[in-house]
């Protein structure tokens, strides 16, 4: 005799199911943004090592030893804002007031959007996967998408999208500059060191990032009813393919861009409070 709707037994929780690591992308996301938020809230508050030119310490040092002095802005301290600000007797750090536009642009990303909500709020950690049972009965029935606070500030991406992309003109500036290097008397010489490369590679990777972004995509792509109506549109169409390239690997360069900002930073950090010697740094 065939069973009824009702009478069949309860299918197994998708999780159950799912037998691939489908745990391991948000317990890694976690795990190395968090490592990044307490480093970068540690470097923005501390408001000193981020310039081996404006470290007067550190330049007494290279010129002591006739090394050139390299000219490294660590990229959370980038453009050099100093306004000399003071609240309740302490100096406001210039990261703190820079920070605010890229870390916009990275928060209402739709890859780090889509990380978060899995990562951090298990809502749900991924696709096929329940919802912890308390959370589920909690959330269940008060799904409003991103049309109410807080989460309606995430729907401004495409406007921190401009703002990172002012971003990426200073920090290709400070790339340039991390391949000149100042002699103890004063000159500057064009040089490779490994600053050089890490400047470098983090700015690669920050353009392909913020280049992939679907904000830039819509704007080279969107609002065309006809690809191959006139030429404009015949070569916005070539454009927003290879954009679209590039913008399927999105949450990678995401991650990665993410690591190349921390690990410039430290490298400054290095650099500037004299741990890392030498002249070839």
């Amino acid at each position: 005799m065939a069973l009824n709707a009702a009478q069949r037994p309860a299918p197994p929780l998708p999780a159950l199911q799912r037998k691939d690591l489908w745990w391991m992308s948000p317990m890694v996301f976690v795990a190395v943004f968090t490592a990044f938020s307490i480093w970068v809230t540690f470097r923005a508050f501390q408001g000193d090592f981020y310039s081996t030119i404006r470290q007067d310490v550190l330049t007494h040092l290279f010129s002591a030893n006739g090394w050139l002095i390299p000219n490294y802005l660590s990229p959370l301290y980038s453009p050099t804002l100093d306004p000399k600000w003071i609240l309740m007797g302490y100096h406001v750090s210039p990261a703190l007031y820079i920070l605010v536009f890229p870390l916009s642009f990275r928060l209402s990303c739709y890859y780090y959007r889509k990380a978060i909500y899995r990562g951090y709020l298990a809502d749900p950690m991924a696709c096929a996967v329940k919802e912890p049972a308390p959370l589920d009965k909690m959330r269940r029935g008060k799904y409003t998408g991103e049309r109410t606070v807080p989460f309606i500030a995430m729907n401004f991406h495409r406007f921190a999208f401009y703002a990172a992309v002012v971003f990426i003109v200073v920090l290709w500036k400070d790339t340039i500059d991390a391949f000149f290097f100042m002699s103890p008397d004063g000159s500057w010489h064009f040089g490779v060191h490994l600053g050089s490369l890490v400047f470098l590679v983090n700015i690669l990777l920050l353009t392909v990032y913020t280049f992939s972004c679907h904000s830039w995509r819509h704007l080279i792509g969107g609002s065309t009813d006809c690809y191959s109506c006139t030429a404009m549109s015949r070569t916005r169409h070539g454009v927003w393919n290879k954009v679209s390239f590039l913008n399927e690997k999105h949450g990678t360069w995401a991650m990665a861009s993410l690591v190349s900002v921390a690990l410039t930073d430290v490298y400054v950090f290095l650099v500037t409070t004299g741990l890392l010697k030498g002249a070839w740094f």
